[in-house]
């Protein structure tokens, strides 16, 4: 398997790869949608509902304590995944990283063109008067976080459900999926949407599934690949060193 998509990135020299939680879970975050992910254990409320727009104007108090426990993960490493796709984009090969993940880690390992559909942790600005602050500065609040300049309440700039995605963002992503000759999926279950809908603007000639599970997409793919992502990324790179 490792060898078909060996062949397959030696003959592109477009690739986009699209992923999601699955990418992360090697580097320690888990994923919402697995057995043991956020989505199978047990709160007050849903997580559906607690991550809504609707739910974070209504419940801060109570959005903020999930927020800090399960959304913000401390430490948290690039994998050989993200290593590898780094790898790819310094070679030319890879155009751009499209994510559902909100951890930041394409950005530690190094990628440059990365399109955040759902937005970053590691981002959060004052709904009043738009001054930015790291994840720090939320992780170590208490309560509701405030802006020191104005009072205004200081929102994580990722996408809650109820909100739409960045249209700077989804258009950049459309342009780089149109133009690439191989699209690798990656992690991802394809079950959110719009972000999983992106994949139907690609015209080009390789499409690979690299997930654990099957996929909307694995019938369209000329390679489906049923291993950890990091896992098959880390043989490549064994490869590489051969």
């Amino acid at each position: 398997m490792v060898k078909a998509l060996e062949d397959i990135i030696a003959a592109s020299s477009s690739i986009v790869f699209f992923g999601g939680a699955g990418v992360s879970t090697e580097s320690g975050i888990p994923d919402f949608r697995s057995v043991d992910g956020l989505y199978h254990q047990k709160y007050d409320y849903p997580p559906e509902t607690i991550l809504s727009h609707t739910f974070w104007e209504q419940n801060p108090h109570e959005f903020y304590r999930f927020y800090r426990d399960k959304m913000i993960v401390r430490g948290a490493k690039p994998n050989a995944a993200h290593l590898r796709l780094a790898r790819l984009e310094q070679q030319g090969k890879l155009k751009a990283v499209v994510t559902q993940n909100i951890d930041g880690l394409h950005q530690a390992a190094g990628s440059k063109t990365v399109y955040e559909l759902h937005g970053s942790t590691l981002r959060n600005y004052c709904v009043d008067c738009g001054k930015f602050y790291d994840v720090d500065f939320v992780a170590n609040s208490t309560g509701v976080p405030r802006c020191t300049v104005c009072g205004g309440i200081v929102k994580p700039d990722v996408v809650l459900y109820e909100e739409c995605l960045d249209e700077a963002t989804m258009a950049g992503a459309i342009a780089a999926i149109r133009k690439a000759d191989t699209l690798i999926i990656g992690g991802t279950s394809l079950v959110v949407y719009p972000a999983a809908g992106l994949i139907h603007y690609f015209r080009g000639r390789h499409l690979v599934v690299i997930n654990m599970q099957p996929t909307a997409a694995d019938k369209a793919a000329d390679l489906c690949i049923a291993k950890p992502i990091g896992q098959v990324l880390s043989e490549k790179i064994d490869l590489d060193a051969q």
